[in-house]
């Protein structure tokens, strides 16, 4: 009976099996990354299928499925998850960050996207391109990394700002810089010494108006987020260490200089200097001294950073110990920084409510030498270096005193040799940077966010100038027989930066919408106060104390106030507020439009101008994703256009307080009529000023060929800066001929061009070559300048580029009689042109034509290559240096150049150099000095080695790399200085190093 029932039983069962495998369910979850935030837009697919949605705002899903299939669950960014569909109606899933594929996150102004479905021109760095770098300033290691970022270093001195320009330079007196935001933080984009690279996770550098309009007054010149690194959910306590020491040396010239046989015998001939009074035995004999040898020197960088996160199942945190010393190659150059990192995560219980916390605390100490640039042979240490003659030794040296008589400034480097020892140069500071983000969930649609953050930085300078230095005799004399120095300053700078926003998202069909309102409070504050000191006593003087300073007296025999102190106070406040609103629309996938607007107001301005509004529009078109295009050699190919405006309320100077006051009138003191105290207008009030207003205009298209082995992309864009910060001519009748006014435009044209091409593909087992370009074309047109011409001598030319150089031509040498030759306004050929009528405008300017980089990355079984060689072209530059070398003028003064041998003389009159005695050698202003500075340079190469984890079991260790790494390697290119890199025309700067590093890291 029993086995009956079993077998009448048993195709019932089957059946109702079927039928349950057969049925459909909803299934309903919640998608969170590795922090435990919520996902926006993950692709949830039934497998085999082509059912399929993605979460909401909120990380939220529904889709409806058999038990038995198979979700997958993708995100550009983090790796695939598949989850098996059993009984459950509810499965959450938390995804993993994938380094591999991390830069295909886009940050999106104000919430994140995936590559696919976004309608902006944008790129992501990972940490893997950023961190083990030798750089104090993490700018520095963006160079080359990114289309259209133009990143130059004119100082080699340790965490020096680097000047950072983004699709061209879009202001002519007012701030061209991005806007830096670090975790919700807007930050001073002039010092990054006090940020610990290590700490980065990633940099989204945007640049089209469909990403920076968001960021109203504040986007005209793009936009850099920094995330840094966060714990991770459910996750035990993981210790890492990184060393790295770095080794850094003064890079190559070719200025090819005399050494002293040559330099005395030089002297000799033409009459001048010490050489003139040396018999040939004692020319002979003279020593060769290299001063770049003394006042340059290899300095060493210490890097260690330790890092510990741990995360339970609501709560992560990430701390990271910090410590840098860098030793500048230059002497007296150096810094030193300790950093205390701490970012936490949180959610409540129903997940409903969600939190984070970032905070960094920093300390560093900084000797920065002055002077470098200038002409000052008893201050700048670089003029030593190139220029001092090689037949002085420092065995000259005795006191300061001694080189007051007689005075010649071939002792320039003895001058120098004194301030190293006398002189001090001191700067401490202390930098918080810190954030609290929020969010609550209110209906499965809504949630209300906010972002509060602030920027603290107090610095703490000391100068001091000792009264028994050359300097302190030279300048005090007989008045003032204790002279010398002491200055202290102290700054401090706060601002406070608030985001409140309400966001909806929804998805239904083939639809989604994601919109949001925001509004954003902005408040800096900047004070200062110091003094300037005249008068030390030697005998109780010390650097930075008090003990030394002389008191203010009266001296009646001389008739002359002595020691007076010089007292200073600065009080600087700045304010902005700002109302916005963004909508981001996606059909299918296929189709998707974004929309920005945002009202600005700013303390900079007069009531009248004081708000602004900017907006923009994005679109794509996902042609991939469209019926036809399937089985073409496109895995991706998308079509994207966006137009709109951003502001710059910065429109002088580089800081939120730069010319805060235009709009008043001011009155100051000083000494008028008979040196009694006066009042007089020292500013007229001008309330007709407002932003300067950038519109761009972008399209671009992204692509991956060849089951995506290679992929890019390429952007055109349009970019026109309008009302432009100029000085204008006005009636003299107040004193005053020039007033500052929104006049003229400045237009940016170019393409940026992004390729990688996986050469070879043999996954973690085999080998694997990805080849690398980053390219940037760009030009520049000003339009409508303040002149009847429309010509501003310094500036450029209505239809010209910025900067363009208005000099005379050179023409070359004459062979007749050695003196030099030029062009005058019509190309004839004369040696006296006139400086009034005979200038033109070159079409050459300081800034690139094409910039960016090439490369390749190659690793096998844990063995890895990098390399990275960026280029210059169109950089025309005054080598000021080169004009100081082959200056005749100079002979018994200063080092010369081997090219003066090539003279001009009776007997060879054809040559390069003019004549010694050349009538016209300085007599005029040209572009004889104006040389073709393109490069290409090995910016950064790396070699090491990763160890498997099967080698590391047992050891106690998670991880364990080594590796080696190089920086500014060597550079070809015409340019004859130490350093092609540096954006300036300033002569005696202080050169970028080329730097090796070795360094290892460890996993607890």
């Amino acid at each position: 009976m029993k086995s009956k029932l079993t077998w009448m039983l048993t195709p019932l069962l089957v059946l109702c099996m079927s039928f349950s495998f057969a049925q459909e369910k909803s299934i309903s979850g919640v998608v969170t990354d590795q922090s435990g935030m919520p996902l926006p837009g993950v692709a949830v697919l039934v497998v085999g299928t082509t059912t399929g949605t993605q979460t909401d705002f909120d990380g939220n899903y529904t889709i409806s499925a058999r038990v038995g299939q198979v979700l997958r669950y993708s995100y550009l960014g983090q790796k695939t998850v598949t989850r098996t569909i059993g009984t459950a109606s509810t499965i959450n899933v938390q995804m993993e960050d994938d380094a591999e594929a991390l830069q295909e996150v886009v940050v999106q102004g104000y919430r994140n996207s995936t590559k696919e479905k976004s309608s902006i021109a944008s790129v992501t760095i990972n940490a893997e391109t950023i961190e083990n770098r030798p750089n104090a300033s993490f700018v520095q290691t963006l160079s080359g990394q990114v289309a259209g970022l133009n990143i130059t270093t004119s100082t080699g001195q340790p965490g020096a700002a680097s000047n950072v320009n983004l699709r061209g330079v879009t202001s002519i007196n007012g701030n061209t810089q991005p806007l830096y935001i670090i975790d919700g933080v807007p930050v001073d984009e002039n010092n990054f010494r006090s940020l610990n690279p290590q700490d980065i996770a990633s940099v989204s550098v945007l640049k089209d108006a469909g990403a920076t309009a968001i960021y109203g007054n504040r986007g005209a010149n793009g936009v850099i987020v920094i995330k840094t690194r966060q714990g991770n959910f459910n996750q035990g306590l993981q210790v890492n260490y990184t060393g790295i020491m770095s080794f850094s040396t003064l890079q190559d010239n070719d200025y090819n200089l005399m050494d002293s046989q040559e330099q005395l015998g030089l002297e000799q001939q033409r009459g001048l200097g010490r050489g003139a009074t040396l018999t040939d035995q004692e020319i002979a004999a003279a020593p060769t001294f290299d001063w770049a040898n003394y006042f340059f020197d290899t300095g060493l960088t210490q890097n260690h950073t330790l890092t510990l996160q741990s995360g339970s199942e609501n709560f992560t945190q990430f701390t990271s110990l910090g410590y840098f010393d860098q030793e500048g190659v230059l002497q007296d150059s150096n810094l030193k920084r300790f950093s205390i990192r701490n970012n936490t995560t949180g959610k409540s219980e129903n997940e409903k409510f969600n939190y984070s916390t970032n905070l960094t605390i920093n300390y560093s100490e900084s000797n920065e030498p002055n002077s470098i640039g200038s002409g000052a042979i008893n201050r700048n240490y670089i003029l030593g270096a190139y220029q001092s003659v090689p037949y002085i030794t420092p065995d000259d040296y005795t006191t300061g005193a001694d080189l007051l008589s007689p005075l010649t400034f071939a002792n320039t480097p003895l001058f120098l040799i004194d301030r190293l020892r006398t002189y001090t140069r001191k700067e401490e500071e202390v930098k918080l940077i810190g954030s609290f983000q929020a969010g609550y969930q209110i209906t499965d649609n809504l949630s209300a966010n906010v972002t509060m953050s602030a920027d603290y930085q107090s610095e703490f300078l000391t100068r001091a100038e000792g009264p028994t230095s050359f300097n302190a005799l030279l300048f005090g004399g007989a008045e003032n027989p204790t002279s010398g120095f002491q200055q202290q300053i102290s700054t401090r700078q706060f601002s406070y930066n608030q985001v409140t926003s309400l966001n909806y998202n929804n998805t239904w069909g083939k639809h989604t919408l994601d919109m949001g309102v925001y509004s954003e409070y902005f408040k800096a504050h900047l004070r200062a106060f110091g003094y300037f000191a005249n008068g030390l006593n030697p005998k109780t003087f010390s650097p930075g104390d008090g003990a030394g300073l002389v008191p203010v007296f009266y001296d009646t025999a001389q008739g002359a106030l002595l020691f007076p102190d010089n007292p200073t106070a600065t009080i600087r406040n700045a304010g902005l507020f700002s109302v916005f609103s963004q909508a981001d629309y996606d059909y299918d996938g296929r189709y998707g439009i974004t929309g920005t607007i945002r009202r600005d107001a700013s303390y900079r301005f007069a009531g009248s101008n004081r708000y602004a509004t900017f907006y923009s529009v994005a679109g794509r078109w996902n042609i991939d994703n469209e019926a036809f295009m399937e089985n073409s050699v496109f895995d991706v190919l998308k079509l994207r256009a966006s137009y709109g405006t951003s502001g710059n309320q910065r429109i002088a100077g580089n800081t939120y307080f730069s010319s805060p006051d235009l709009t008043k009138n001011f009155f100051a003191t000083g000494p008028g009529y008979a040196n009694q105290t006066a009042t007089f207008l020292s500013q007229i009030a001008n309330t007709t000023l407002r932003w300067e207003t950038v519109t761009q205009g972008n399209v671009g298209l992204d692509f991956e060929l060849f089951n995506s082995r290679l992929r890019g992309s390429v952007d055109g864009y349009v970019k026109e800066t309008s009302d432009l910060f100029q000085s204008t001519p006005v009636s003299a009748i107040n004193a005053v001929t020039q007033l500052n006014a929104n006049t003229g435009t400045l237009t940016n044209t170019g393409v940026d061009l992004t390729l990688n091409y996986n050469i070879l593909n043999g996954g973690d087992d085999g080998l694997n070559l990805v080849l690398n370009f980053v390219g940037n074309y760009n030009k520049q047109e000003l339009g409508d300048l303040p002149s009847e011409d429309g010509e501003l001598i310094g500036t450029g030319r209505n239809g010209g580029k910025l900067f363009e150089y208005y000099t005379i031509r050179y023409a070359g040498v004459n062979p007749a009689n050695g003196n030099l030759l030029f062009l005058d306004a019509d190309g004839n050929i004369t040696e006296n042109p006139d400086a009034d009528t005979d200038r033109v405008w070159t079409d050459q300017n300081i800034f690139p034509d094409f910039n960016g980089s090439f490369g390749f990355n190659l690793d096998y079984k844990g063995f890895f290559v990098q390399t990275q060689f960026n280029y210059t072209v169109g950089v025309d530059r005054f080598d000021n240096d080169l004009a100081s070398f082959q200056n005749p003028d100079n002979i018994g003064q200063f080092r010369s150049s081997r090219d003066l041998f090539r003279a001009w003389t009776p007997d060879n009159r054809v040559t390069d150099i003019p004549s010694y005695d050349a009538f016209n050698r300085a007599s005029f202003g040209s572009d004889r000095y104006v040389t073709d500075a393109d490069y290409i340079r090995l910016r950064f190469a790396s070699i090491g080695y990763s160890f498997p984890a099967r080698l590391l079991e047992g050891t106690g260790f998670s991880r364990l790399r080594i590796f080696g790494n190089a920086e500014n390697l060597f550079t070809i290119t015409k340019w004859r200085g130490f350093d092609a890199e540096a954006l300036s025309n300033t002569s005696r700067l202080y050169p970028t190093p080329k730097t090796l590093s070795v360094g290892f890291e460890l996993g607890f």
